[in-house]
């Protein structure tokens, strides 16, 4: 927390959401440590967020990059004047997000936003975070051992090569993890920080090695979708997983061509058919998803294939 500029004498929002993610409850328990006040205000009530901001003076944001734009879009059309809040520092992560992102964020809600990583499965948030320097995430060699592999073959690469990120744990007691591959590619540099400090800098996280997908800061396998609405339609459905950054926030949308069983369904049953869909996704992977039937063949094919993911959004 300190790396990103936070002390004791500030007051930290918290707008990720208190669940089984393990981003709210870290931050959340790292600010008080440090002694800082914390909100926990969890996601979404934009307005009652930004009331809250006014109220408690708030000083430092966390959230996913893309709700820190909702906010700032939200304070626009409220007619706030981010001059009138008391917001330094932001403290972003949950999904990929570029410095066009960065520089808009900074510059419409007046504070210094830094990039911080954690995964659920190690730790949660506190595995590497920037600097008020921003160039590049420190992680915390005392307690992780950082390595980059190449994602085929698993070999060890040399200092400075992009590969995926291998973390060992040092410090987790109850279930610690050897070797586990992260599935973010990145690469790391050691050599020290204009901040001073000498801990091994990782590049900010822009892909993966897998076909995961994070959407709104929730890590989403197609898998799951795939096993859902299979389940529903009682067997093997063309469909395809369209991401897009609508405004800030990324929309997942699932596309299915109609087949001879779906297309025999009454108009009701249709609806219906789409609505189970929809709340079987939501109820496995604790997002919102659209859902929508097209014309049998009418999804894209390569060499007979259709690709599963298509992922519009612009970073």
């Amino acid at each position: 927390m300190t790396a990103a500029g936070v002390t004791h004498d500030d007051v930290v929002q918290i707008a990720f959401h208190y669940g089984l993610f393990t981003g709210a409850f870290g931050v959340h328990y790292g600010a008080e440590t440090i002694g800082a006040s914390v909100i926990p205000m969890g996601t979404g009530n934009t307005e009652k967020q930004i009331m809250i901001m006014q109220d408690y003076k708030t000083t430092v944001l966390v959230s996913t990059p893309s709700y820190a734009i909702a906010l700032a879009d939200r304070i626009e059309q409220l007619g706030v004047d981010p001059k009138s809040l008391s917001l330094k520092f932001g403290l972003f992560g949950g999904e990929s997000w570029s410095e066009k992102m960065r520089n808009e964020i900074e510059s419409r809600l007046l504070l210094s936003a830094t990039d911080n990583y954690g995964l659920s499965e190690v730790i949660g948030p506190g595995v590497a975070g920037e600097c008020s320097c921003k160039k590049g995430l420190h992680i915390y060699e005392d307690a992780f051992i950082p390595e980059i592999i190449d994602p085929e073959t698993g070999a060890v690469l040399p200092s400075g090569s992009e590969g995926e990120l291998v973390l060992t744990t040092l410090t987790k007691e109850a279930f610690p993890m050897i070797r586990y591959r992260t599935g973010d590619i990145t690469s790391l540099d050691y050599g020290q920080c204009e901040c001073g400090r000498t801990l091994v800098r990782m590049k900010k996280i822009m892909r993966r090695s897998d076909d995961m997908l994070i959407i709104r800061g929730v890590n989403v396998f197609p898998s799951q979708i795939e096993d859902a609405l299979f389940s529903v339609a009682q067997g093997e459905t063309p469909y395809q997983l369209v991401v897009e950054r609508k405004g800030a926030m990324d929309s997942l949308e699932l596309i299915i061509e109609v087949t001879d069983k779906i297309f025999s369904l009454e108009l009701q049953k249709q609806r219906s058919f789409l609505e189970t869909i929809k709340k079987r996704i939501g109820s496995v992977t604790g997002i919102n998803v659209e859902v929508k039937l097209v014309e049998s063949k009418s999804i894209l094919r390569h060499k007979g294939k259709i690709a599963r993911v298509v992922d519009k959004r612009q970073i």
